[in-house]
């Protein structure tokens, strides 16, 4: 897996071994990245269920200003925390290693504001819908912010989430990209 555009392109990102993670396809990541592309420069962006961070990596390569990786897996932490020190882009990622839910709770207590939210939970887990409630109803997100959750294309999420409404979707077969805003 390698970093597809930016700053970064061409970089070789580490990934875990075994089946722990699901690396977002790069037809995805490029779909995805190509939407974010006008509100990427400057951005402060929180990657959930992060793996070894390739969705978080490539919007820093694009011009983020800095990202938050929230991962609960050891092996795919460790690979993350690898890319990071490997893409000498320390200064501008912040990597936790623990339970979304928790880490958001935390995050949210320290003031911490996000332009854009991407979220990939484990579709086996089938966090979406738990963490986008978690994220509609906090103030994690900056007024107008972005929420993108990748999820099954079977298990579409709701319209609606306390501060967040869908706007967009993307299907890319069995995977799918909906795009929430904040409201405020």
């Amino acid at each position: 897996m390698r970093v597809i555009a930016g700053a970064l392109k061409g970089r070789r990102l580490v990934t875990p071994r075994g089946a722990t993670t699901r690396p977002t396809a790069d037809q995805v990541r490029t779909a995805l990245m190509d939407t974010l592309a006008p509100r990427l420069p400057g951005a402060r962006m929180l990657d959930l269920f992060a793996g070894a961070g390739a969705v978080g990596l490539e919007a820093l390569s694009r011009g983020a200003a800095h990202t938050t990786f929230v991962e609960r897996d050891g092996r795919a932490a460790a690979a993350l925390v690898q890319n990071v020190r490997e893409l000498g882009v320390a200064g501008r990622a912040r990597v936790l290693r623990g339970d979304v839910g928790r880490e958001l709770t935390r995050l949210a207590g320290l003031g911490e504001r996000f332009e854009i939210v991407f979220l990939d939970p484990p579709y086996a887990e089938d966090g979406v819908e738990q963490t986008l409630a978690a994220l509609g109803a906090g103030d994690l997100l900056v007024p107008g912010g972005l929420v993108v959750a990748q999820h099954f294309t079977k298990r579409k999420p709701g319209e609606e989430y306390g501060a967040l409404r869908a706007f967009r979707e993307r299907r890319f077969g069995e995977t799918t990209l909906t795009f929430f805003q904040a409201g405020g």
